[in-house]
């Protein structure tokens, strides 16, 4: 019986323990997107469901980089709900979100993963491409001025790079010399624009050397390479270093929501990333370089299937918020019995009787 070939040493900075544990938020964003789809499709989910099937790698890589007890904290994207898993949302919070409960973090007002928690290291995100990176930049101004040993991190797309939100935000954390790590994430559209039509640069790295600030490219698709990244980039901004640009160069192989057919996407480039999806390669890495058995990573997919069936059953039987509940914590407290408030408008303002 030939011997089993010893476990290769794991990267630097992570654990075998850490290994499995990525393997674990990658596989549990992808099945709570599918469960969405599914809840989608029968008519639960208030909204849209925004994927990001092929780029769970770069959102739990580069969060996994962070450290929530030091009290580090991100801002994510649409597509970056493995970041905040990572640092501590549930799926029956992100469940409750989709489908508006009063249960939910916002109480049914906002949808999908525009929610936030400072204490878990996870700010709301605001929607306008780049906008975040001012508002990430202010953030860490603030780490710098109270002299936390603080960090944090901020993603973008690569139609976000394009914008003067952004351009404002990363000028201003380079000159302050900010604890701010800027994710962009190159997934190769804009919603349907190609990176080639909106940027003249051959990669988006390279207007990190505009502001001063080290840039470093990395496999996207590689949680690993992700994680090391990041890690080094955020060491770096803790040690008062700045700033750091990373491009993760990563595929979204759905549209930019459910309703978006990819019809702007050329023939077999769908296929072609598929062939290189990151949670199968981590997985085949886990395998053969023995930091996992086929046993264990079976009894973690067991285990995100069984805490989905749990967070599925529990939101549906929620309520949905009442109606007057959405006049309530918005400039005050609304009176207890109902007011015809445009019988209380001036006569020179619209809405008035008679007007």
């Amino acid at each position: 019986m030939t011997p089993a070939r010893p476990a290769a040493p794991p990267p630097e900075g992570l654990t075998t323990a850490g290994l499995v544990e990525l393997y674990y938020w990658m596989r549990l964003t992808r099945s709570l997107e599918e469960r969405l789809v599914s809840l989608h499709r029968q008519g639960r989910v208030v909204g849209g469901v925004f994927r990001s099937l092929g780029q769970e790698a770069d959102a739990v890589g580069s969060a996994f980089a962070l450290d929530r007890t030091r009290g580090d904290i991100l801002a994510p994207l649409i597509r970056n709900l493995g970041s905040m898993l990572v640092q501590g949302a549930t799926p029956l919070e992100v469940l409750r979100q989709y489908t508006a409960r009063a249960t939910s973090p916002t109480r049914g007002r906002e949808l999908n993963i525009h929610f936030n928690d400072l204490s878990r290291g996870f700010l709301g995100q605001v929607s306008p491409l780049g906008v975040m990176v001012p508002v990430m930049a202010g953030v860490a101004l603030y780490f710098k001025l109270t002299r936390q040993p603080r960090v944090g991190l901020v993603y973008v797309g690569d139609g976000a790079t394009s914008t003067g939100a952004f351009h404002e935000g990363l000028n201003f954390a380079a000159v302050q010399r900010l604890p701010l790590v800027v994710i962009c994430e190159n997934n190769g559209y804009a919603y349907s624009t190609p990176t080639r039509l909106q940027t003249a640069v051959r990669e988006l790295v390279d207007k990190a050397a505009g502001y001063g600030v080290p840039g470093v490219r990395a496999d996207g698709n590689d949680v690993v390479a992700t994680y090391q990244a990041t890690r080094a980039a955020v060491e770096r901004a803790r040690a008062g270093g700045g700033t750091t640009l990373i491009e993760l160069v990563t595929y979204r192989r759905k549209g930019h929501a459910e309703h978006d057919d990819q019809r702007y996407v050329p023939p077999g480039e769908i296929e072609a990333w598929e062939k290189d999806d990151p949670i199968e390669r981590h997985r085949r890495a886990l395998l053969t370089e023995g930091w996992a058995g086929e046993a264990e990573l079976e009894a973690v997919d067991r285990r995100v299937e069984t805490e989905l069936d749990d967070a599925v059953r529990r939101c549906l039987e929620e309520p949905e918020p009442e109606a007057r509940s959405a006049l309530e914590g918005v400039y005050a407290d609304p009176p207890t019995a109902p007011v015809e408030w445009y019988r209380t408008l001036p006569p020179s303002l619209p809405g008035k009787a008679g007007h």
